[in-house]
C-alpha cells in the first residue's frame, strides 16, 4: 500500500512540475533579456549595492516586477523580514518596509 502511494504522489508530482516551470521560465527569459538588452541592472549588481547596505542581514531571495521595472529584495535582520524596493534601471534603493 505504501509503494502505491509513493507512486502516486510521485506521478502527481511529476505532472504538476513541468506547469509550475513553465511561468517561471518565461518569467526568467523575459529578466535575462531586460538585461541583456541594458533596460535594467542585473540582480547580481543589485544585491552587491544593497547587501553592503545591510550589514547583519541575511539574503532570503528577491523578487521581480517587470511593469514597474522594480526589483525587491528579501533580508532577515533581527528576527524581522525586511522588504528594499530597488529601481532596476538605476539601482536606486526606492523604500524599505516590514510586511
Amino acid at each position: 500500500m505504501r509503494f502505491v502511494l509513493a507512486a502516486a504522489s510521485a506521478s502527481v508530482l511529476a505532472a504538476i512540475a513541468p506547469a509550475e516551470a513553465g511561468p517561471r521560465g518565461r518569467e526568467q527569459d523575459v529578466l535575462r533579456e531586460e538585461v541583456e538588452r541594458g533596460h535594467i541592472l542585473p540582480l547580481s549588481e543589485i544585491r552587491q549595492r544593497v547587501d553592503s547596505q545591510m550589514r547583519g542581514a541575511d539574503y532570503l531571495g528577491a523578487e521581480y516586477f517587470g511593469e514597474e521595472r522594480i526589483y525587491r529584495l528579501k533580508y532577515l535582520k533581527a528576527g524581522h523580514v525586511l522588504w528594499i524596493d530597488v529601481d532596476a534601471r538605476t539601482g536606486r534603493i526606492l523604500g524599505r518596509a516590514r510586511p
